[in-house]
């Protein structure tokens, strides 16, 4: 049987950016509850600045029927030899909560046991409700937590009040000092005072009534309506960032969305430098007109005012101060310009020395690579002395924007704010667009270099960061990575396979070992494949096969991984694999790196013989050694050819030249697909 129930638990105004961290879990975590307490159902989870919600129409009344299975001692141990129970016996009689006449015998494993089998007791929810809520508080996560009163329990804000309805009677629950009751508070430009509810219907009605949309998805239309208005009403487009409106989805019981402008003048400072001080200090939406940053923002209110003219002056007045800050430290970074050598009063990490030995190190990794990929440079660029210098300023240039008063102010804009000051001091456009770029990729989602040359400059940032990180022993463990450096490898991988990189890891990283203390080199190469099962596309077995087989160059490693991948595609991928899977076995004595000489005059069964044509006429094939498809193809057609001999033929032959003549052959073939994937370790 089923019922409703309403579960709200009020506090005080929860900050929305740990709340929304949490957001994806609160609901999993209330279900894996009900789960446990066999009252797994389906319901709805809403939330508003100072409530969650849960709703459900269909409840459990009782927890479902569980039968329990027990297996105790063997039966003789568990009597002794008058029949009598010994300590084992009553342990399990115990344990079962039955009485000696109760228990009976099974078999298990072989063996004559005792055995218990019983209904479990089935609790009604109104007995387990306050055990779940107090359950599904402690298990929320919100990083910084705060006790209030007398209250020992923590939580991210106070709890003021517990609402429990279920099948509309009150469940007495009580969690951090409060006591549920059946009121909930409304919106407070309304009332102070808690509202008297009496059922899961007058709860919804009351919070309509007093200007309370308890739906996030609604609030969320409310909000957009409102903003196309405003577009369509004013001529503009208004920039929807997605992480602002969940945060004033987050922090608004009714929200409204309002326009208002600044002076003209403002429009001066750099655009992002504008957008980030409405966005982070004030949470206002950017507004733009024929496609430039206009001197308008969106902002959402909260208020249930006639009159907003009071709200959007007060806001703006707000801006303006936050504007003429932005361009005062605007102004003054453009007189102090970009000046690296101030960085050696910035410390980078301790035992890294400052920022300013982290460019210095930059520099001399930028100048190796522009080496190594000195041929893709000059087909590029073509003046390749010229480039090297870009790359040099660059490199020299990234970080200098730390030390402006703006990237004090807005950490978030440094490279960003060290491309504008770069292309007021007039430096090649190419310079400015890579120390804006330097970080990318920095994220999932995020873009990508647009240029050689500014991927060029982002991973010598990336490969100093690990190479000096791993020097000092700061690498990371378990969920652990503090300076993000899972996240370095991962751009340093999608940077190599979008610009089609040739990048053997293992010649790049001894190329470099020299600029840090001395470390294994080894671990840092590995922690960088490891992050190709978390980057690429592709069944973690593929990428163990492939790295397996020796391969170390980042490209060669994903074009090896695509033709594999392809290649097994339209095959029955198990049969395939088990196949070539006994050339590993056979050949697992075999020496592979010595000569492998075949005797063809003592090549007999005509299954051996056509798998020795098969072999000789893969290797008189003219393919490009990068054209791994063609090769796969080739390779995984000697499958039915392999059964035939595998069936005819006996490999560990009693006369030790047939053995090995054919061990050789098979070591052969295996040989050949070791240089693009060692199949043993592939598993489907």
């Amino acid at each position: 049987m089923t019922t409703s129930l309403l579960l709200e638990i009020g506090i005080e105004e929860i900050p929305a950016v740990p709340f929304l961290k949490e957001l994806p879990n609160i609901p999993k975590k209330f279900h894996a509850l009900l789960k446990q307490y066999r009252l797994d159902c389906e319901f709805d989870f809403f939330y508003t600045p100072r409530r969650l919600v849960i709703l459900s129409q269909n409840f459990k009344k009782e927890q479902e029927a569980q039968i329990l299975e027990f297996f105790g001692p063997p039966s003789k141990i568990a009597y002794d030899n008058e029949g009598n129970p010994t300590k084992a016996a009553l342990s399990f009689f115990q344990k079962c909560g039955i009485s000696k006449e109760e228990a009976t015998l099974a078999t298990k494993d072989g063996k004559e046991v005792l055995y218990c089998k019983k209904e479990a007791k089935s609790l009604s929810s109104f007995e387990l409700l306050e055990q779940i809520v107090c359950e599904f508080l402690k298990s929320l996560e919100f990083g910084k937590t705060m006790r209030w009163g007398e209250e020992k329990e923590a939580f991210i804000r106070p709890i003021r009040s517990i609402l429990a309805l279920l099948d509309d009677k009150l469940v007495p629950i009580c969690a951090y000092g409060v006591q549920s009751k059946t009121y909930t508070f409304v919106h407070r430009s309304i009332s102070y005072e808690p509202k008297e509810v009496q059922n899961l219907q007058d709860y919804l009605k009351t919070l309509q009534e007093n200007c309370i949309i308890l739906n996030p998805k609604e609030r969320e239309e409310k909000i957009l309506k409102e903003i196309k208005d405003i577009e369509a009403k004013n001529n503009i487009k208004v920039e929807l960032d997605q992480e602002l409106l969940e945060e004033i989805i987050a922090i608004t019981e009714y929200p409204t969305a309002l326009f208002g402008e600044f002076e003209e003048r403002f429009l001066e400072i750099p655009t992002p430098c504008i957008i980030t001080s409405m966005k982070v200090n004030q949470r206002y939406f950017a507004t733009y007109k024929e496609e430039a940053l206009y001197n308008g923002f969106i902002v959402v209110s909260n208020s249930l005012a006639k009159d907003f003219s009071n709200i959007i002056q007060g806001n703006a007045k707000v801006l303006r101060a936050r504007l003429e800050d932005a361009l005062f430290f605007y102004h003054n970074d453009l007189k102090n310009g970009l000046n690296p050598e101030s960085l050696k009063s910035v410390t980078f990490i301790e035992g890294l020395g400052s920022m300013w030995d982290k460019t210095q190190k930059e520099r001399e990794i930028v100048k190796i690579l522009s080496e190594a990929f000195k041929a893709r440079l000059i087909e590029t660029y073509q003046d390749f002395g010229l480039v090297q210098e870009i790359l040099d300023q660059a490199s020299l240039l990234s970080k200098a924007d730390l030390m402006s008063e703006m990237v004090y102010e807005f950490t978030e804009l440094q490279g960003i704010m060290g491309y504008y000051y770069a292309k007021a001091a007039r430096y090649d456009e190419r310079v400015a667009i890579a120390i804006k770029e330097q970080y990318l990729p920095n994220s999932e989602e995020s873009a990508m270099p647009s240029n050689l040359i500014s991927a060029l400059i982002a991973l010598s940032y990336k490969l100093d960061n690990l190479l000096g990180l791993f020097s000092i022993h700061k690498i990371p463990t378990g969920s652990k990575d503090p300076f993000a450096l899972r996240r370095a490898a991962n751009g340093i991988i999608k940077i190599i396979l979008h610009f089609n990189l040739n990048f053997d890891l293992k010649v790049i990283l001894l190329k470099l070992k020299h600029l840090y203390s001395e470390f294994d080199i080894t671990l840092l190469e590995n922690f960088i494949l490891e992050r190709l099962e978390s980057t690429l596309p592709f069944n973690p077995s593929l990428i163990r096969a492939v790295l397996s087989s020796k391969e170390h160059d980042l490209l060669l490693v994903f074009l090896k991984l695509n033709a594999l991948n392809s290649a097994l595609e339209s095959q029955d991928k198990n049969a395939l694999t088990q196949t070539f899977k006994r050339l590993s076995n056979i050949t697992k004595d075999v020496d592979l790196e010595s000569s492998l000489e075949i005797i063809e005059e003592k090549l007999t069964a005509s299954e051996e013989i056509e798998l020795f044509n098969a072999l000789k006429n893969y290797q008189t094939q003219e393919i490009a050694k990068e054209d791994y498809q063609k090769r796969l193809e080739l390779l995984l057609s000697f499958a039915p050819i392999l059964d035939r001999f595998f069936d005819k033929v006996l490999v560990n032959a009693p006369d030790e030249i047939f053995k090995n003549n054919r061990k050789h052959l098979i070591a052969k073939i295996y040989k050949e697909f070791l240089e693009i994937a060692d199949i043993k370790e592939i598993s489907f």
